[in-house]
């Protein structure tokens, strides 16, 4: 689901008719929490520590090849303390001026994480270029060292904030009170996004909406109909309102509450009909006094999908020499296990409806396959594209290991470095499963299939057929290089710490 906050001035408190009266306006409420501003202040105190530390790193390891002091030709010289001095301050402002630090995007989705990186691409852009142009004898290992440990540990800084903010959200901290006002379905589509989706920010305290609790949202405290809302914004205390939209609320009312929120110093969001829209596909164009969204669509072809070809070749490669020592112990102790092979090769649909050979260590016995349609039928289970069997007899003892870690996949790496898969993307179906699609579900295919997704790293097997293709559309929809970033490294954490949701 996507939101447009909306920013609105502070009239003045009185404003002087033709008579000479004064007639006043509300006096503004300071109704806007302060802990944006507090984690803010957070945020760019370890960004400070951060690039001090890398800094002082780099000038470490650097200090062999440091013979002289900065000069370059006709102008002063200076020390590479001083010189790193400076390169620390520009990063900063870069930071600033990328607004990595802004409060609509720190805690939530990676935005805040892309904005991070383009700062610390432009300084080290501006860096190298000024070496060059001005014929710097700057130390290039120095350059080579600071830029990349400041990216990762920047990011790890922040990855850290908000582990640290998601701690106190889950005891009812550091968040935002909101109430959402509309009609009772698009009010009930906006709180059960917002409610199910973990780390959002906004506690929803009430709705405003005509009609009584049970046509809105069940659990929750319809506080006035649409008509009355203003009222209802001082009784429910809040810190947001989230306008999902209704006819009753037409161009003058939503002027009233405007200047209502104006007046309250209250966040205003507006939530089109827009659901899993991520923020950079959304271009708002003020045409004729209209606020138009403008909604791209991401093609996955051309400069995108060489980029995201090569990080997937790159990427498995590194792992395939990393993770040998695994592959060497897996097929030891599935081969002291039991009798059948070590590999298990499954025919699988991937981009585009064509089939290929999936690779996998064997975790079942060795007929599984014969077993499944009557474990099914069994279960009541095989009329949905998302097979699975509860408590599965056929899984061996180290596969049910190997299962719940997600290391029974290695070998599809394989299959990433061949360009059949890739290292995130919807996980592959069985042609049995891709029969049953509908075609919402067959745009799972414009893709290929990945060895992570959304929804392993989301809730894995507890995930409903129905969430589990709105979080693979989502991903298909949203596509960015970052956001395979972050869903590799959410991965590495649901394979060591995975819960009993894994099996």
């Amino acid at each position: 689901m996507s939101v447009v906050v909306v920013q609105l001035e502070r009239g003045s408190s009185d404003v002087s008719g033709e008579s000479g009266e004064t007639s006043r306006i509300p006096v503004q409420k300071a109704r806007r929490v302060a802990w944006p501003r507090r984690y803010a202040s957070r945020l760019f105190y370890s960004d400070v520590a951060v690039l001090a530390i890398t800094l002082v790193v780099g000038w470490l390891v650097a200090i062999p090849s440091i013979t002289t002091a900065v000069s370059w030709p006709g102008g002063p010289r200076f020390s590479y303390t001083a010189a790193l001095i400076i390169i620390g301050v520009l990063w900063l402002i870069a930071l600033d001026a990328t607004d990595s630090r802004e409060r609509h995007i720190v805690g939530s989705g990676y935005i805040e994480y892309r904005r991070l990186v383009n700062a610390s691409i432009a300084v080290f852009a501006f860096t190298v270029a000024m070496g060059y142009f001005l014929g710097m004898n700057l130390s290039r290992v120095l350059v080579a060292v600071i830029f990349p440990l400041g990216v990762m540990l920047l990011l790890l800084s922040r990855w850290l904030w908000r582990q640290w903010l998601r701690a106190r959200q889950k005891n009812k901290q550091y968040l935002h009170r909101a109430v959402v006002i509309g009609e009772p379905s698009k009010v009930r589509h906006v709180t059960g996004q917002i409610r199910r989706t973990p780390g959002s920010g906004y506690e929803i305290v009430g709705v405003i909406t005509n009609g009584v609790a049970s046509e809105g949202v069940p659990d929750i405290d319809v506080l006035a109909d649409i008509a009355h809302a203003e009222g209802a914004l001082d009784a429910a205390n809040i810190d947001a309102l989230i306008i999902a939209g209704s006819d009753d609320i037409d161009p003058e009312m939503m002027r009233r509450l405007g200047y209502a929120v104006s007046d309250r110093d209250i966040q205003l969001i507006m939530a089109p009909a827009l659901t899993d829209i991520a923020g950079p596909r959304l271009h708002a164009t003020p045409v004729a006094g209209l606020p138009l969204v403008h909604v791209d669509f991401p093609r996955m072809e051309g400069a995108a999908r060489f980029l995201k070809r090569t990080f997937d070749l790159v990427g498995s490669t590194i792992l395939l020499v990393l993770f040998s020592p695994v592959f060497l112990v897996t097929a030891i102790a599935i081969r002291i296990d039991g009798p059948g092979g070590i590999l298990y090769r499954q025919e699988r649909i991937g981009r585009g409806g064509r089939t290929f050979g999936m690779r996998k260590f064997r975790s079942m016995v060795a007929d599984a396959d014969d077993q499944l349609a009557s474990l099914l039928d069994l279960q009541g289970d095989g009329t949905t594209p998302l097979f699975k069997i509860n408590d599965d007899p056929r899984i061996t003892r180290v596969g049910r290991f190997l299962r719940k870690h997600s290391l029974d996949e290695l070998p599809q790496l394989v299959n990433v470095f061949r360009g059949e898969m890739s290292l995130v993307g919807p996980r592959p179906q069985r042609a049995t499963e891709v029969a049953l699609y509908d075609d919402v579900a067959y745009r799972r295919l414009l893709v290929k299939p990945g060895m992570s997704g959304l929804w392993q790293v989301s809730g894995r097997s507890s995930l409903s057929w129905e969430e589990t293709i709105r979080l693979d559309l989502y991903y298909v929809e949203n596509w960015s290089l970052m956001q395979d970033i972050i869903i590799l490294f959410r991965t590495v954490r649901a394979v060591i710490t995975p819960g009993a949701t894994a099996h």
